[in-house]
């Protein structure tokens, strides 16, 4: 990495935490300097605007939670019945995390995400593409290897399993209740074995 390289990822890993939480369109430049110790000169040196700085920062915290959902839906897991239920399984372990750093950044930047900042609300829709495209085509996989049944809809059940699982965070990080993200959870799971299950035809 060249300097202005470093000093760009600096900015945006000291304030990924910052827009999680207080969100994309409140946080402030007086907020980014305080979070980095950095001028404001310095921030518009390596940035053209706040917008930028916000864009960054939402592919920074959407490409972390993706990497490590990815890891539940590798090939390293042997079936796809074992990667669908390690992807519930990584929300289940890891809700205190996501909560304490303010919650899904998908979900919050979706939130703000209307027609006053339409170049994050792109960014949003692409990042929900791209999780429903991964678990669609695990559930392809498994239907191609006898897994799962031939007339389930994967594109259509991998929207379902984020929209269940969204909602279950927003409900839980709302009132302050894990019991909404473990029923979502708890109803996934109940598909994946009553519904995916080749062996329940």
């Amino acid at each position: 990495m060249s300097k202005a390289e470093k000093t760009k990822q600096f900015i945006i890993e000291k304030t990924a935490a910052l827009f999680n939480t207080k969100g994309y369109i409140s946080t402030t430049l007086s907020d980014i300097t305080e979070a980095t110790g950095l001028t404001k000169g310095s921030i518009y040196g390596n940035f053209a605007s706040k917008d930028e700085v916000a864009l960054e920062v939402y592919k920074y915290n959407s490409g972390i939670l993706g990497k490590n959902m990815a890891r539940s839906l590798s090939q390293e897991i042997p079936t796809t019945i074992d990667k669908l239920q390690a992807f519930v399984n990584f929300y289940r372990k890891n809700w205190k995390t996501v909560f304490e750093e303010g919650g899904c950044p998908l979900m919050n930047a979706a939130t703000e995400a209307d027609d006053t900042f339409p170049d994050l609300r792109k960014q949003v829709a692409k990042s929900f593409e791209v999780w429903i495209h991964n678990i669609s085509e695990v559930i392809k996989d498994g239907q191609e290897n006898g897994e799962v049944h031939q007339e389930i809809n994967a594109e259509e059940l991998g929207a379902f399993f984020i929209m269940t699982v969204e909602g279950g965070i927003l409900l839980s990080k709302t009132t302050g209740d894990e019991k909404y993200l473990n029923l979502a959870l708890d109803r996934i799971l109940l598909i994946i074995d009553k519904e995916l299950k080749q062996n329940h035809l």
